[in-house]
């Protein structure tokens, strides 16, 4: 469809041209690919909603939150973490981390500034991203003409929350994993964590530190309003199929070996090698209601984008009970839950670790480059570049070592582009500048 510029839109908000791409989002992709363009003299405008860069990290994770993979894996292009860091940096030391990213590449985002909506006009050839700037002074509508649009809001720009039948009645605290920050209010609370994921697991360890007595739900489908009425599965297919492995294998990290051993080895033998070394050093965790999938952890990661959990102590409070691992959930009541095995638990509070997702759909019009899902439709590594100078960065489901390889080749492609641009206005200047000369 050919969009053009409405006449009533330049006289109803600010217009600003962009001699370089729009860049939506400050997190660590956005962050890369500005370093990257930076390092190559490209101008950008980086547009984050937050008043903060890597507003994820500093406003929606939990404080015992540290990086999963080894720093080597997690540093972003050009920057290497300080050595003084230890191998597993805190969040707070990863906000610092890129806290200096930026100011070391001197890169200012425009903070509080949400995009509504980004088009591509045909007729003109270039990208409409209209914003809303709040300031001291209220709100105002801002929009960017620029020729590239690079997509770095990620894959996990917003929260999932089900819907439960009877959560309404309930009645005691229910929150996201995204604004659980500790376990200090929950000392002899009875907590219902939604999800076995990563951030569940961690969230019930960290619970059971703190003395609280935490409920993970391992979930599925059936735990989902998807009409009116809930769906009742086989309460024996109620258990959501999930990877545990551990961190680390003799010293080193299992991340760290599973690319050494794809190196040399195909994926489907290292998933092989994985899983033998999970059972050797974890044990047979299916007795404690943790089902494997069919398909091995890198295999499913792959196909799928569902990461492994990597173990950092909730096992082992499984093993002893403090953590009970329980299936999907049928439907609350007054300070109670109803699971799909009959069984009714007592609670105080629920926290659902029920994952985030791209909310790209939402504010990026009539483009086919993204799934319904929002995330790019080509899978790593042809995700990064679509039509009409657009791109992404951050959806590789590959996590920080993924997005610095596209924000790489983004920056790269981008300073190709926009310096041959140049190059060419520079001449087309030049030739008018003659041809005046010569009417003289």
């Amino acid at each position: 469809m050919v969009q053009s510029f409405e006449p009533e839109d330049l006289f109803t908000r600010k217009c600003i041209w962009v001699n370089g791409p729009v860049i939506v989002g400050a997190g660590p992709s956005g962050l890369a690919v500005a370093a990257g363009l930076k390092d190559q003299g490209v101008p950008f405008i980086i547009l984050e909603r937050a008043n903060c860069i890597a507003s994820l990290w500093q406003n929606r994770t939990y404080d015992r939150l540290k990086l999963h993979l080894p720093k080597l894996f997690c540093q972003l292009p050009n920057f290497p973490f300080p050595e003084d860091f230890p191998e597993y940096p805190t969040k707070f030391q990863f906000i610092k981390y890129l806290e200096s990213y930026a100011k070391h590449f001197n890169i200012n985002p425009q903070f509080n500034e949400t995009v509504q909506s980004a088009k591509y006009d045909e007729t003109f050839g270039l990208w409409r991203v209209k914003t809303i700037r709040k300031s001291a002074s209220g709100s105002s509508e801002v929009e960017y003409i620029c020729r590239w649009l690079v997509v770095a809001t990620g894959e996990n720009a917003e929260k999932v929350v089900p819907e439960f039948e009877g959560l309404e009645e309930f009645g005691g605290h229910v929150m996201h994993a995204c604004d659980y920050k500790s376990g200090e209010g929950y000392t002899g609370k009875k907590v219902l964590v939604v999800g076995c994921g990563n951030s569940g697991m961690e969230v019930s360890l960290d619970l059971c530190n703190h003395n609280a007595s935490p409920s993970m739900v391992v979930r599925s489908s059936v735990s989902t309003k998807i009409s009116s009425d809930s769906v009742i599965l086989d309460p024996k297919l109620a258990f959501l199929k999930v990877h545990v492995l551990p961190r680390e294998v003799f010293g080193k990290s299992t991340f760290e070996l599973a690319v050494m051993l794809m190196q040399k080895l195909p994926l489907w033998m290292v998933d092989k090698i994985l899983l033998i070394l999970a059972r050797l050093i974890l044990g047979n965790i299916e007795k404690y209601g943790l089902k494997r999938p069919c398909e091995g952890p890198l295999e499913l990661k792959n196909s799928a984008g569902k990461t492994p959990v990597l173990d950092i102590g909730a096992l082992e409070k499984i093993r002893s009970g403090q953590i009970k691992v329980v299936p999907g959930i049928r439907r609350f009541s007054a300070g109670k839950v109803e699971l799909v095995d009959g069984k009714v638990l007592q609670i105080d509070s629920v926290v659902l670790a029920t994952g985030y997702r791209s909310n790209v759909p939402s504010w990026l019009k009539e483009n086919d480059f993204f799934s319904n899902d929002g995330v790019p439709r080509n899978p790593f590594p042809n995700g990064w570049k679509g039509k009409a100078g657009l791109y992404a960065v951050g959806f590789t489901r590959r996590g920080l070592s993924g997005a610095s390889l596209d924000a790489i080749s983004v920056s790269h492609d981008i300073a190709k582009s926009w310096k041959e641009e140049t190059k060419q206005k520079k001449k087309t200047m030049a030739a008018r500048h003659r041809r005046c000369i010569s009417h003289f």
